[in-house]
């Protein structure tokens, strides 16, 4: 039988769960004894993981542990989309002055924010360096997707960003990412406006719009 290493955590994250920093105290391990993999960049490892996270972990069948990190973020993407929305449809001050203190909402306004900061948190947490007897594992050829950062979030590919804004909103997904490839990404919210405009228009519609889009950008 495989012998684990159990990983190092510093100090101020004993009993953390290394995907999203919530307390715990379970464990993973990597590779799992039924999922063989030969190509594995680091020894067999077990880290402290949340009950969460852990059912999440144990479905991935990746070549290593930062790979499982992906899959569990993508898995507390879809988890909190909802909590999620909440910042994206809402600021701190805006639900502070929504009204809704005497309605059916006045629950929503009081509790949403920190749902949505618990949210945001765990999606966020990006755990830190492994190490096993004291040395650091290299995750430089772990062969990551490049994560995405927008509006405070760090979503684990630009793709979660796409889902989670054309849920939201209810754009076309196809759509946005075309006008992603003329705009950038680096421009996603601009992105997000023009599908917004475009929502409720013709497919003849939307296809003018995006040339004239295109036409701008390559002036």
């Amino acid at each position: 039988m495989v012998k684990h290493l159990i990983t190092e955590a510093p100090f101020a994250y004993r009993f953390t769960c290394w995907f999203c920093g919530e307390p715990t105290n379970k464990t993973f391990s990597f590779p799992q004894h039924s999922h063989y993999v030969p190509d594995c960049v680091h020894p067999p490892i077990t880290l402290y993981t949340c009950a969460e996270c852990l059912r999440w972990a144990n479905t991935a069948h990746v070549d290593n542990v930062w790979q499982v990190r992906f899959v569990v973020k993508k898995a507390l993407i879809k988890h909190y989309k909802k909590h999620l929305a909440i910042g994206i449809n809402w600021t701190k001050k805006s639900l502070e002055e929504s009204g809704f203190e005497l309605g059916n909402f006045a629950s929503f306004q009081r509790s949403a924010w920190m749902m949505y900061e618990i949210a945001r948190d765990r999606v966020n947490f990006s755990g830190w360096p492994l190490e096993v007897n004291g040395k650091t594992l290299d995750a430089s050829s772990a062969f990551l997707t490049q994560p995405f950062w927008f509006d405070g979030v760090e979503y684990p590919s630009i793709e979660q960003a796409i889902n989670q804004y054309a849920e939201n909103f209810s754009l076309n997904k196809h759509y946005l990412k075309q006008v992603l490839s003329v705009v950038g990404k680096e421009k996603f919210s601009l992105a997000i406006r023009f599908c917004r405009v475009q929502v409720g228009a013709t497919p003849q519609e939307r296809a003018y719009a995006l040339r004239m889009l295109s036409v701008d950008y390559t002036k």
